[in-house]
């Protein structure tokens, strides 16, 4: 029997916990000798100190935890060193490694990428698969270069996305698939029969760290392209638009591909209409029908129960 591979961890959200733990449950496979995560940092009103999910996983696990604020110190290093790992695998760990860290382990550095790379290198694959319309994404395991999700590819997983699919639903099977894709990439790595493809640079494409401000809704664009914004963004930053009663979150839309005739004696105004209990926005080529709002300063409801509060469309209106 094959000796297990010791194995380093690398990671701090919650996307990475489903690895941690598979990689933990994979006893034959793998000797999962520490991990490595974010250091605490203050979170909430109180600004206390918040553990990354990573670092509570495990200490569930018994797993002894290392924090740095910097992983590529010449002390940090050495310190990897005496783990006498075989491979470092990093899901999401939010620190860039050097080329010191990168030639420690004996099988090197593997990453989980919840994208089908080369496509969608950087920091918000998974939002941007949704917002740009893709029909399918998927993980890819590689292994890490200096240059950023540029090194070669050991192994791919495909999941198709939905037209009702928000990023929080697509993080959440990504992160499943991922951990899958990790297990089956050891077992292949241990024994010799992974293979490893470099990726085609002109193929390659970005997706930027999304801002806050980029969830602000554009009502000249088309109705597919909102909702494809509205789905992408949820659950982080989420979008919105600004209207005379303040900021107003969309958390859930559907498209009214089909241009609404409202009587005169409905409730409507110059892009806003209220109609038989429901809230439509005018768009390019339709109407987003509103099915879950936050107003400004308090929780999200449905459109019900918001428009109780409502007397007029023009306290809606888009400005």
């Amino acid at each position: 029997m094959k000796s297990p591979l010791r194995v380093v961890f690398m990671g701090t959200p919650d996307f990475a916990v489903p690895s941690l733990k598979a990689l933990a449950a994979e006893r034959e496979l793998v000797d999962l000798v520490a991990v490595y995560t974010q250091p605490d940092r203050p979170a909430g009103r109180g600004q206390n100190l918040k553990k990354s999910a990573v670092k509570l996983a495990a200490e569930d696990l018994g797993i002894q935890v290392f924090q740095s604020e910097n992983i590529n110190l010449p002390e940090e290093v050495r310190r990897l060193a005496d783990h006498l790992a075989d491979v470092v695998v990093v899901v999401a760990y939010a620190q860039f490694l050097g080329a010191a860290i990168l030639n420690t382990p004996r099988l090197g550095c593997l990453n989980v990428h919840s994208s089908l790379l080369p496509k969608f290198r950087g920091a918000a694959p998974i939002q941007f698969a949704i917002w740009t319309g893709e029909k399918e994404s998927g993980v890819t395991i590689m292994r890490l270069v200096r240059k950023m999700d540029a090194g070669p590819i050991l192994m791919q997983e495909k999941l198709a996305i939905p037209d009702t699919m928000t990023a929080r639903e697509l993080h959440d099977q990504l992160a499943i698939l991922g951990a899958q894709a990790l297990v089956k990439t050891l077992e292949g790595l241990r024994s010799g029969t992974v293979n490893e493809v470099e990726q085609n640079e002109s193929q390659a494409t970005y997706a930027a760290l999304i801002r806050k401000e980029d969830g602000l809704l554009d009502f000249s664009k088309s109705g597919v392209e909102l909702l494809r914004q509205i789905r992408a963004l949820n659950p982080w930053p989420g979008v919105f638009y600004k209207s005379r009663r303040g900021i107003l979150k969309v958390h859930r839309a559907r498209f009214e591909n089909q241009l609404k005739q409202f009587g005169t004696g409905e409730n409507i105004s110059a892009n806003v209409a209220i109609f038989g209990g429901q809230l439509f926005l005018r768009c390019s080529d339709g109407w987003i029908e509103v099915l879950e709002i936050q107003p400004e300063g308090k929780k999200a409801m449905t459109t019900a129960e918001f428009l109780n509060g409502v007397r007029s469309s023009e306290e809606l209106e888009i400005i």
